[in-house]
């Protein structure tokens, strides 16, 4: 026996060691409520994404401990190993191999004991119950009544909250209902991507999240450096442009001209043309409205056009 728990450490040593050298990436994974057949079940998704490792703390942190002296990096990830953690190591994208982890979440019923990730509602109407069960409900607080000869749920209640441990009662109903309001898995707990650690939560960020908060922090930055009076590449643009008005402001009020300033003038001195102007911009802010009124104009054409050849076609 002891022979084998030495064989048995040393090849989780070794492999241990081998993942840390081949694999850049890890996923750690929370592993509460997953059978067995549900593991194996998602090994085979995996397969040629990602691998799976399970051991016991102590010993998968020893071989880690033993890998610092290499890897110095590996020191970040110690204080993860803890709990019902398992591993999942990748060269691939780790949003991927997430939503594969996701995608294989499976419904569990309600067992007694267990703590309620979620908040469970059950949503009224038909239960499908027999009316000796109404007492049953009573005793929860669910307001019900017999209609055509089952137990009818009058609102939606409430009857688990997210942290709460559930009752036999509750355990009872929900079976009885045939609902199954858990789901359970591999639970991403922290990223591992070649020497950083970071929530999972990231691997949600969008191109277009990040496009948004560039614009977002460059806007800040401009008016910051804009208010304060401090040349930057972002503020450049608006300095020539602020520039450009202010020289065009001045030839405007004194008799020096310019190109584009004398075109402005004689904008400015004749209406006519300046009413032009707005009556070409005019169009194009209508032209929208004045389409769908003829698509509504049309339609209603055709409508009475239907009307008409139809007639005494039942007469």
């Amino acid at each position: 026996m002891a022979g084998d728990r030495k064989e048995r450490k040393n090849e989780l040593f070794q492999q241990v060691g081998t993942y840390v050298h081949e694999y850049k990436k890890i996923i750690f994974v929370e592993v509460d409520n997953v059978t067995s057949m549900q593991m194996q079940q998602i090994r085979k998704a995996l397969r040629g994404q990602a691998i799976v490792m399970m051991g016991k703390n102590t010993m998968i942190k020893r071989a880690l401990r033993n890998l610092i002296a290499e890897k110095p990096e590996i020191e970040k990830i110690l204080p993860i190993v803890k709990g019902n953690v398992g591993f999942v190591f990748t060269n691939g994208d780790l949003k991927t191999v997430r939503d594969i982890l996701v995608a294989n979440r499976v419904a569990a019923p309600a067992r007694v004991g267990a703590i309620a990730p979620i908040n469970v509602m059950i949503s009224a109407g038909p239960t499908g119950l027999e009316p000796t069960q109404t007492s049953f409900l009573q005793a929860l607080d669910i307001p019900s009544k017999i209609n055509k000869g089952q137990v009818e749920i009058v609102k939606d209640v409430q009857i688990i909250k997210a942290g709460d441990k559930v009752g036999n009662s509750e355990a009872q109903l929900l079976n009885k209902l045939n609902i199954k309001p858990f789901t359970y898995g591999l639970e991403a707990l922290s990223i591992f991507d070649d020497g950083s650690v970071y929530s999972p939560d990231v691997l949600d960020i969008t191109d277009e999240d990040i496009l948004e908060r560039v614009k977002a922090t460059a806007a800040n930055v401009t008016a910051i450096a804009l208010g304060a009076g401090y040349s930057t590449m972002l503020t450049v643009p608006h300095s020539v442009l602020a520039g450009y008005k202010n020289v065009l402001h001045a030839s405007v009020g004194s008799g020096y001209d310019f190109k584009y300033s004398a075109e402005l003038k004689a904008l400015l001195a004749d209406p006519t043309k300046l009413a032009a102007m707005s009556a070409a911009a005019a169009p194009s802010a209508a032209a929208p409205a004045k389409k769908e009124e003829v698509k509504k104009e049309e339609k209603k054409e055709e409508e009475e056009e239907a009307d008409v050849g139809m007639g005494g076609l039942f007469d």
